[in-house]
């Protein structure tokens, strides 16, 4: 919005030439969500606990979270508000991908939103059917797919890290592996949020390193030095992925141990499904499972967990997601979350390396 109506008046008022660069607009994006957070995170908690809207955990979970009961839970709509208002605020309106990126979050949001109301209602730690809330992730999926596939110049090929030369084309099978990518991510971040800070944590430091991947896949020249696909408009969510940073560090600012508030359904979701539609939109899928290893991590742990018990009726793991496991070998809370968030950190720095070395 500043964009569109500000930046036009930079021949009577020189100054306003600052809203033309994307990374004085991206820095502005983060504290501006930040700021939104902090002021208007107080007031959205004490609705909450007003309103009782809080999740119980898990029966036989780790004894730790037994006394969380009352911690209220749908904290994640400060962060939708901050980086909805935020993103709208500094970013080209113009822009599609703008567009794209902020209604696969919203849609995902809904999805957690419906998700956590029935959770609530019923008191219990199922909300909507897992098949009919798979389903419509999906279909939000592939909208996103299918819409970028009919994007002019969008491309089919896929960015394989550390391969120059090697661009696999899936033609129409690309929608279906796009729906893969964004409903992946927005569960596996979902799967990682069961610890205070654990899951968002992560997501800032992932989405830092996207915002550095989407820049210099949108600069042509930064783009052809490093051998990686120009996609011309994408440096613009540089200022999406500013305003999640900064909506997540307000929100870790209640979320930190002890938290005060949980994301929920609402916050998990959407912020995974924006990760996974950064990384299709810019054409570094692949590099998605490095930058959110931890993501990955947690969501292969309740899968070889499912897998061992059905096949042989054994568990791998005292319990998963893999977090509650280090929980039960006696690590505490907070030790469990920072060295999550140091590999989230490595994996991070890997992955940049990747640009460079093809």
């Amino acid at each position: 919005m500043f964009y569109t109506f500000l930046y036009p008046l930079h021949t009577e008022l020189s100054f306003l030439n600052v809203f033309r660069y994307i990374t004085f607009r991206t820095v502005y994006a983060l504290l501006t969500a930040l700021a939104i957070c902090l002021v208007f995170g107080p007031a959205i908690i004490r609705a909450l606990k007003r309103h009782e809207i809080a999740q119980g955990v898990r029966v036989h979970g780790p004894r730790s979270q037994m006394e969380k009961t009352s911690t209220p839970t749908m904290g994640g709509f400060m962060i939708l508000l901050s980086i909805f208002v935020s993103t709208l605020l500094w970013a080209d309106l113009q822009n599609p991908y703008i567009w794209l990126v902020l209604l696969t979050t919203v849609s995902f949001g809904v999805i957690g939103f419906w998700d956590d109301s029935l959770k609530i209602r019923k008191k219990q730690a199922q909300g909507l059917p897992p098949r009919f809330k798979f389903l419509l992730q999906v279909l939000v999926g592939l909208g996103v797919g299918l819409a970028l596939y009919q994007f002019p110049a969008y491309s089919s090929q896929l960015s394989v890290p550390f391969f120059k030369n090697f661009h696999p084309d899936l033609g129409w099978w690309y929608i279906g592996f796009a729906a893969l990518v964004i409903v992946g991510a927005s569960n596996a971040v979902n799967l990682t949020d069961g610890l205070d800070g654990l899951a968002i944590g992560p997501v800032i430091i992932a989405t830092l390193a996207f915002m550095i991947v989407v820049y210099v896949t949108g600069h042509m020249k930064f783009a052809n030095y490093l051998l990686i696909p120009f996609i011309q408009g994408t440096g613009e969510l540089s200022i999406f992925c500013g305003a999640m940073i900064g909506a997540g560090l307000g929100f870790l600012w209640f979320n930190a141990y002890p938290a005060s508030v949980f994301m929920g359904d609402v916050g998990s979701l959407p912020l995974g499904a924006a990760l996974g539609s950064i990384a299709v939109i810019a054409k570094h899928e692949l590099l998605l499972i490095l930058i959110g290893g931890v993501f990955v991590i947690e969501a292969l742990s309740v899968i070889f967990q499912v897998v061992s018990y059905k096949s042989r009726g054994k568990r791998i793991l005292l319990m998963a997601p893999i977090h509650h496991h280090f929980e039960l070998k006696g690590l505490s809370e907070p030790k469990v979350v920072m060295r999550f968030w140091i590999v989230a950190i490595i994996l991070a720095l890997l992955s940049l390396s990747a640009l460079k070395l093809r």
